[in-house]
């Protein structure tokens, strides 16, 4: 269970909604903790940040990361299709071959949606990039291995006010990316490297 704190101006319904989050399984390779909420993107907003726990690779450096912003207005949003709305990112390195592969993106966002499916997140009107990155060193850091990347960020509209069951899916998503298996047995991850 996750602990937070709600802005006490925000509106009863946010509150309401809001407050379902708390009964959210957090993952144990994570670490995740309450982050200040962007300002203006609407009335009201809670946002919260995830790192992948070095204890759970038994590494240290560039590891799985992600945020994930929940916003609501009193009135209903046309583009949102709702008076919610969920905003998120997440990143993990890839061994390099695999931030090559153009079917990576396609992947990315399957697991977004998969895990949205086993977690019964109802949305709407979702919306999303998937970015990979390869990066190669020269100069004086020409002896640097290509490393590589990849990016989701996305957005949807909550179709109920049971919100915690779209923060697992999003904590799915983080691990995913960063090799680590989905809440469900049977399931096979990517292994990739550090």
């Amino acid at each position: 269970m996750i602990e937070f704190e709600i802005d006490s101006a925000s509106s009863a319904e946010f509150k309401a909604a809001a407050g379902t989050l708390r009964t959210a399984v957090i993952r144990s390779e994570l670490a995740l903790v309450q982050i200040d909420a962007p300002k203006n993107l609407a009335t009201d907003a809670v946002a919260f940040a995830a790192n992948i726990e070095t204890a759970a690779t038994g590494s240290h450096g560039d590891l799985g990361t992600g945020r994930f912003i929940l916003l609501h207005e009193p009135t209903e949003q046309e583009q949102w299709g709702g008076r919610f709305r969920i905003v998120c990112f997440a990143k993990s390195p890839l061994e390099t071959d695999l931030g090559a592969d153009d079917q990576m993106s396609d992947v990315s966002w399957d697991w977004l949606t998969e895990a949205l499916a086993r977690h019964d997140a109802s949305f709407s009107h979702e919306a999303g990039t998937a970015t990979r990155i390869i990066s190669s060193g020269f100069g004086t850091l020409a002896g640097q291995s290509d490393h590589a990347e990849l990016e989701m960020r996305a957005s949807w509209s909550p179709t109920s006010l049971e919100m915690s069951a779209h923060l697992e899916a999003w904590q799915d998503l983080v691990c995913i990316m960063s090799g680590f298996t989905p809440t469900i047995d049977g399931v096979t991850a990517l292994n990739f490297s550090r």
